[in-house]
């Protein structure tokens, strides 16, 4: 049997090490799950009313499931002169998830803005809005709708599609709120939420069911 010199055990033992660290290596990066890809967010296509122009992109997406509540109002009289009613939309109660709806994003509702400061000289409040609110850092926006001229025809009972402009926001938990940077957020591909046609009672509320993609973007 062959016996080594201390130099060449040096060098065996050297090659060894290399050799086994490199084979640790390679189990290990074989082992490991391989980062996910994002998937781009895709915009449908969009009449120029409901366009978001660059620099702005999209970089969230929230599908929402809720409802869109109504109240039933005095709204002046009839042509018979007799008092009218009608359904008014005092707030929408929405959870928006990833896009696996696998997760909790966003929750949508209505509040005062504290970045306007037209509050009403009477009581003090700010003007109510639209509002999205992070589900990962409490981060929040609120919006302003403006109407599209030529809206996008929908199903039957459907809401509008609708494109709005951030006019407020707030940090939550974290100092780079998620939604902080928010621009402009588009509802599209909705379905329900529409007022109720039947008449109602005054002061009565009606939670109408609705589903809707919203697309939120900031500067890139």
């Amino acid at each position: 049997m062959k016996s080594f010199t201390d130099a060449e055990l040096r060098t065996l033992r050297h090659v060894v090490s290399v050799v086994c660290a490199a084979s640790l290596a390679a189990a290990i990066s074989l082992s490991m799950p391989r980062p996910a890809h994002a998937h781009p967010i895709v915009v449908p296509p969009l009449p120029a009313s409901l366009e978001v122009l660059p620099p702005n992109r999209p970089f969230l997406l929230g599908k929402a499931e809720g409802t869109q509540n109504y109240v039933c109002l005095p709204a002046g009289v009839d042509a018979t002169g007799n008092p009218a009613f009608g359904w008014k939309l005092f707030t929408p109660q929405a959870t928006l998830f990833n896009r696996d709806t696998t997760r909790q994003v966003v929750t949508h509702f209505f509040s005062p803005n504290p970045d306007e400061t037209n509050a009403d000289p009477l009581t003090g409040f700010h003007p109510v809005r639209a509002a999205w609110q992070s589900s990962k850092d409490t981060s929040t926006v609120w919006a302003r709708t403006l109407v599209p001229s030529d809206a996008v025809p929908v199903t039957p009972g459907a809401i509008a599609w609708l494109r709005l402009t951030v006019v407020g926001s707030q940090n939550g938990d974290s100092r780079d709120g998620t939604l902080m940077s928010t621009t402009f957020i588009q509802r599209v591909n909705t379905t329900g939420g529409k007022a109720p046609t039947t008449a109602g009672s005054v002061g009565e509320v009606r939670s109408v069911p609705y589903t809707a993609e919203y697309f939120f973007y900031r500067p890139l």
